[in-house]
């Protein structure tokens, strides 16, 4: 701790000196070993033992993360590097690799500008390889390139030296492509990964020994004398003859860019407001003087300390006492306590200026994606950038009830420190809803509540979440209000799939205010026709409200209350209350009565939310479930247990290979149909099975499960089996 202390004290000193700082993360797909790259950076700062380097796993500090062997949070920690007589600070990020956890990984791209990539020399690039990259580039971070565990292509796949290059060229060939796909059009040659200009290294973190052709220079080490050194089981002394924090670290200096480089192309990407206000200038320009301007991008609690907000500092300089609005909830706070999370140890520093990370004590409230400002004129950062939703839900209840308030805060919590837990409460039942990315992170939500905060709980099978949609277009419909003095004329039409896939990725959500010349335009940008673009009300659940009406006295007055009632239709469908998405919503007509009492909202909301039903079920509504991107690598006695497996559960094979002595199997499946699956394949293989599951979007449920599927979910939720037909909804 003690160590941890000083290396704090020296990071403050050095936090000035813009140029000379690093914001990185470590990303990879899981099991490709960052934490143990991670190690070795922390014990050249000097904060563990060269020893220990990549077996004490310092990074992963919770329980459950040394349990199972994976990274389940990001973790920051500061580090110092010494190069060419020049102090450095670099600012890491450990994130994790399992697709249950990739929220982690996503908000921390925003507090970061550069990332290590790292990719095991054996099984090259992964699906998760590719999901990083793109969270990455979308956020204008600049990648490197650390191919790993190079000692696995010796001793495994019995590699000759010419075999181990040509392998080194496909990784990189295989990522540059990925790169090319989603780089920003004006990085596109730049951010390519090279190995004669050293954005490319090759070593094994285990071992602690990492080379690059300008280390090569300065060592006099060729790739034949690595593979020499490899083949005779010689790593201890190719570590000491270049070891791999000098590496590594050499390439993020050289490489990876200073805030005060990467905030000025960074901040019109991740920051939607006036770029010419003086706010924006100083962003832009990482000004340590100027306004204090920041975005959380982490929320941890501490029970003593309370809510800790961790993020990026943009502009400006934060000291302990003072005072800052929080833009988000809207209100002031006071900062009681300014510090850095060295691992898991959390160190007060006296102030942190712009261009570094830091954590803030004092902010009740506080959610990641909040912005942080003394700045009146302040607008928030653009929020995350992913199209990655929790598809299973679990319901949990207190065991005594007693306990039930504890439960409560529990929940809130724990939403806050992972905001990919999305919690509800089932009005009906009573019950608390909790909705994750997978089984893994919901046992690990499971574990928290129980182990950490000390609530017994009982917990429902899981629940998957379905989406509601159309297949057609509907006829135009009139609802009238149950008073029967107003009347609403609605149809709704399917969003094209282009057009539903640009506003995914815009993550718009909300009322758009009447003549937005700036919305009109980007909803022109999605694909929308320009006269539409203009008349778009709302935005929910990646569905819009349209008004095609003309000429007609207090629409004006009812609007609220329209938009209020499409988001409840569209938080709750017709089929079975799920969520619905990919609509277009038109209001075509209205006849409204004179008064405006007689049009409050116990006559408009059902008005529209049943208008909105009518025409759903008179366009053949259909549901969608969620599906995951399986990879699977098993050796090759076990692959008929493994295809047999995933047969059996409506798996989509789309691709098989052989890496090694393992086959790799790449395929795409339901969500629900992978419930307990986890179990399953590793008895089938008896645990010889490595195997990943990332979000695949949505798809259409076949239709001969259709019906079955609509009354389980409606039995569940205490609805009555049979979905009403259109003329219910109009009665």
């Amino acid at each position: 701790m003690a160590k941890k202390e000083e290396i704090a004290r020296l990071a403050e000193k050095l936090m000035g000196n813009r140029e000379n700082i690093r914001n990185i993360g470590i990303v990879a797909h899981i099991d490709h070993g960052k934490t143990t790259l991670s190690d070795n950076l922390v014990a050249a700062s000097g904060m563990m033992s060269q020893e220990l380097a990549g077996k004490q796993l310092v990074m992963d500090f919770e329980d459950q993360e040394q349990e199972r062997g994976i990274t389940i949070n990001a973790a920051n920690i500061s580090l110092l590097y010494n190069s060419g007589g020049k102090e450095y600070l670099v600012n890491l990020i450990d994130t994790p690799g399992h697709v249950d956890f990739g929220g982690e990984v996503i908000r921390a791209m925003r507090a970061v500008d550069g990332v290590v990539l790292v990719i095991d020399a054996v099984e090259g690039v992964m699906p998760q390889t590719e999901t990083v990259i793109r969270q990455a580039l979308r956020e204008y971070v600049k990648p490197v390139l650390f191919v790993n565990k190079v000692d696995r292509l010796i001793k495994e796949l019995q590699v000759n030296e010419q075999q181990m290059q040509e392998r080194f060229l496909k990784v990189i060939t295989q990522v540059n492509g990925l790169i090319k796909k989603s780089v920003p059009k004006e990085f596109a040659d730049e951010w390519t990964v090279k190995v004669q200009d050293g954005s490319v290294t090759f070593g094994s973190a285990y071992n602690n020994w990492a080379v690059s052709v300008p280390r090569m220079k300065e060592t006099g080490i060729s790739f034949k004398d690595v593979y020499e050194y490899l083949k005779s089981g010689r790593q201890k002394e190719l570590a000491e003859k270049s070891h791999l924090s000098d590496a590594l670290f050499q390439m993020v200096i050289t490489h990876l860019p200073s805030p005060l480089k990467a905030q000025k192309y960074r901040i019109p990407v991740i920051w939607k407001g006036e770029l010419e206000s003086p706010i924006a200038k100083s962003m832009r320009a990482c000004d340590q003087s100027g306004p204090f301007a920041m975005m959380v991008t982490d929320v941890s609690v501490d029970k003593h300390s309370g809510d800790i907000a961790t993020g990026r500092v943009y502009s400006g300089t934060v000291k302990k006492g003072m005072k800052v609005r929080l833009v988000g909830l809207q209100k002031e706070a006071p900062i009681q306590k300014v510090g850095l999370f060295m691992g898991a140890d959390f160190t007060d520093v006296a102030e942190v200026p712009a261009g570094n990370i830091v954590s803030l004590v004092g902010m009740k409230e506080v959610f990641a994606g909040e912005t942080i400002t003394d700045d009146p004129e302040m607008n928030s950062f653009e929020s995350f950038m992913t199209e990655v939703e929790p598809v299973i839900t679990i319901s949990i209840e207190a065991k005594n009830t007693k306990d039930l308030p504890k439960l409560i805060e529990t929940i809130r919590q724990v939403t806050k420190e992972d905001p990919n837990v999305k919690a509800t409460i089932n009005q009906e039942t009573g019950e608390h809803l909790l909705s994750g990315m997978g089984e893994l992170h919901l046992e690990i939500i499971q574990y928290r509540i129980e182990k950490h905060h000390h609530v017994p709980i009982q917990v429902s099978p899981p629940i998957v979440v379905y989406h509601e949609t159309i297949n057609s277009g509907s006829r135009s419909l009139e609802s009238k209000s149950p008073n029967r003095h107003n009347k609403l004329l609605m149809k709704v039409q399917k969003l094209p799939n282009e057009v539903l896939e640009n506003l995914i990725k815009s993550h718009f959500v909300g009322k758009v205010k009447p003549k937005d010349k700036e919305k009109a335009a980007m909803f022109q940008e999605m694909g929308f026709d320009n006269e539409i673009s203009k008349k778009i009300w709302a935005v929910h659940n990646n569905c819009v409200l349209i008004d095609s009406t003309r000429g007609i006295d207090s629409l004006h007055e009812i609007r609220e209350l329209v938009i209020q009632g499409f988001n409840d239709a569209m938080d709750a469908g017709p089929l079975s209350k799920e969520k619905c998405f990919g609509m277009a919503v038109f209001l075509e007509d209205a006849s409204l009565h004179e008064d405006a009492i007689h049009r409050g909202p116990a006559q408009m909301l059902p008005t529209v939310t049943r208008g909105i039903f009518a025409c759903m079920m008179d366009a053949d509504p259909v549901l969608y479930e969620p599906k995951q991107m399986l990879t699977i690598s098993v050796p090759e006695d076990y692959l008929g247990a493994v295809s047999k497996e995933l047969g059996s559960r409506r798996t989509q094979i789309t691709e098989m290979r052989q890496e090694g002595d393992s086959s790799v199997i790449i395929g795409k499946a339901p969500v629900k149909e992978l419930i307990g699956f986890s179990q399953s394949i590793r008895s089938a293989t008896q645990g010889r099975v490595i195997w990943t599951a990332e979000y695949a979007g949505y798809e259409l449920l076949p239709r001969e499960l259709q019906k079955q599927t609509i009354l389980e979910i409606r039995k569940r939720k205490g609805m009555d089996g049979d979905v009403k037909p259109a003329s219910f909804w109009l009665e």
